[in-house]
């Protein structure tokens, strides 16, 4: 949260985040998500490299799945979420 805040303090336009949940606890991670949400509401854009698909779907509209460095599908957060093939492979259901 204190590098979130901290970038803030710029006011920037896009704010890119590399694995913002790595090490938080669940109570944390959905923090940092309601967090996210409310600065892409405010009109942030957002750039998040993240493992965590839950979070990365609740806080984008748009996702890349990437594999292997390079981009395996993209679209709207809500139809990769929805993708029979991203919930079996990426997501283990």
């Amino acid at each position: 949260m204190l590098a979130i805040g901290r970038a803030l303090m710029a006011g920037p336009r896009v704010l890119l985040l590399d694995e913002p949940s790595m090490g938080l606890s669940p109570k944390l991670v959905g923090f940092i998500l309601d967090t996210l949400r409310r600065l892409r509401e405010e009109g942030l854009s957002l750039l998040l490299v993240e493992q965590n698909a839950k979070l990365t779907f609740g806080a984008t509209s748009h996702c890349l799945v990437m594999e292997n460095g390079s981009v395996a599908m993209t679209g709207t957060s809500e139809e990769l979420s929805r993708d029979t093939r991203v919930r079996r492979i990426y997501l283990g259901l």
